[in-house]
């Protein structure tokens, strides 16, 4: 990854969005590979101590430059004209239309070579600009992992910029989890662990084998798309940042990203770490595991924040079943109680106390393997997997060892996170960072 070099603006103008910190709050989920709506709403910040002064950021600074000059990107992403975009998309018919967010609008569109794609338009007075374009641009044309979107291409012509995409069949994970309605069968356990350890494997490449590494800060369920076997993808790079190098702890950065799934200590002081993505996840494991928002104003004030309404129950293992989405009629009170545990430990008030995306994988590996006969049964209601211990099917030795090793890490994550809450002194209602909105920016 050393040609992460050319992950340089080239050129650079003032920004025309740095008078606050901004926390972006969802309005509408989308409806098809897309981040929804955000609108953008000032926080204030605890004052940081001298010692962690801010230094400019890179944020202030834009790149208008479109990337045709980076070689690594020719390499990786088609150059499109917008002619060929309009022909692919029917001239960007309605009927085209598959969803409409902060970067513009986006359409299902189908090249000359018979490829389905999803073609992202920006819309020039929206959200994100010429800098989100080039960082997605480049960050999807030298990352490629299997549950990370594909990008297909790229349009700057003129003023008209547009990112190509390999079209998710299913859309994203918000409208099966968040969106359900009567007619739609809801999301098994299976599927749900299965999302978790695919998007954790995502994160993990970020974190941990991307060189520099990436921190995505913008993990969210609209943002993680669908294919048709429930393979997850992490979308929407326009807000990622290259990682700590040589020696330093964190990044000091304008704090951007969705309210409810931001870590404390990034809202507090700026710092970006991979931690913050960890603890970004937690809040992500969370919603599968309760089938509830991030942040939700149509509940009752102590419940419109998930992470807050859901603490007393983290900390309580006989409470754990009533974080469960009743949706989910059967479940098993082992994989529940892991599933929490890796959650309360992503979770953690204290950075340095959150597992690494890699100790994640593993957990979550052990939870979203399917046993030998499982079958999911048709119905309104999907049926969860079962259990079953290796040792009393025809696996190998090898698949048993493996089996164990991934439970035993998951249960080790869970007494983690029991044993963290017994030493920790009980703090009051200052929850983790994340308060509620004053009424005038609440959701």
């Amino acid at each position: 990854m050393s040609c992460f070099g050319c992950f340089k603006p080239e050129k650079k103008m003032p920004s025309r969005r740095t008078e606050s910190r901004e926390v972006t709050v969802v309005k509408k989920s989308p409806t098809q590979n897309e981040a929804p709506h955000r609108e953008s709403v000032p926080i204030k910040p605890s004052p940081v101590p001298s010692k962690h002064k801010h230094k400019p950021s890179s944020e202030t600074s834009t790149s208008v430059e479109p990337p045709k000059a980076s070689s690594s990107v020719a390499k990786t992403a088609k150059a499109f004209t917008f002619r060929e975009l309009a022909t692919a998309t029917k001239n960007f018919r309605s009927d085209c239309l598959l969803g409409e967010g902060g970067f513009g609008r986006v359409y299902k569109g189908k090249l000359e070579n018979g490829q389905l794609v999803a073609v992202k338009q920006l819309d020039l007075n929206g959200f994100q600009g010429n800098r989100e374009f080039l960082v997605e641009v480049l960050m999807l044309s030298l990352l490629h992992h299997p549950n990370l979107v594909n990008l297909v291409g790229y349009c700057a012509d003129g003023d008209q910029r547009l990112l190509v995409y390999e079209y998710m069949a299913l859309g994203s994970l918000a409208e099966h989890l968040l969106d359900v309605t009567p007619e739609q069968v809801p999301l098994s356990w299976h599927i749900r662990m299965k999302i978790a350890h695919g998007t954790a494997k995502g994160l993990e490449y970020l974190h941990e084998k991307a060189n520099p590494p990436v921190i995505y800060r913008d993990l969210k369920s609209p943002n993680i798309l669908l294919d048709e076997e429930y393979n997850p993808k992490l979308s929407d790079f326009g807000l990622a940042k290259l990682g700590p190098v040589g020696g330093k702890t964190h990044i000091s950065t304008r704090v951007m990203g969705t309210y409810g799934y931001c870590a404390p200590e990034y809202i507090r002081t700026g710092q970006l770490t991979v931690k913050t993505d960890v603890y970004s996840f937690g809040v992500f494991l969370l919603e599968l595991i309760t089938g509830r928002r991030a942040v939700d104003s149509s509940k009752p004030p102590s419940e419109q924040v998930l992470v807050n309404w859901a603490k007393p129950m983290l900390k309580d293992r006989k409470r754990y079943s009533e974080l469960v989405d009743p949706l989910l009629r059967e479940y098993s009170e082992r994989d529940l109680g892991q599933a929490v545990g890796v959650a309360a430990m992503c979770l953690q008030e204290e950075a340095s106390v959150r597992p690494y995306m890699s100790d994640a994988v593993v957990a979550l590996g052990f939870l979203a393997e399917v046993p030998a006969g499982y079958k999911a049964k048709s119905g309104p209601i999907p049926q969860m997997k079962q259990v079953e211990d290796p040792s009393s099917t025809s696996s190998s030795k090898q698949d048993k060892s493996a089996y164990d090793r991934q439970k035993a890490v998951a249960e080790a994550i869970e007494w983690g996170s029991l044993r963290q809450k017994q030493k920790a002194p009980e703090k009051k209602s200052q929850s983790q960072g994340i308060t509620s909105p004053p009424e005038a920016n609440r959701l």
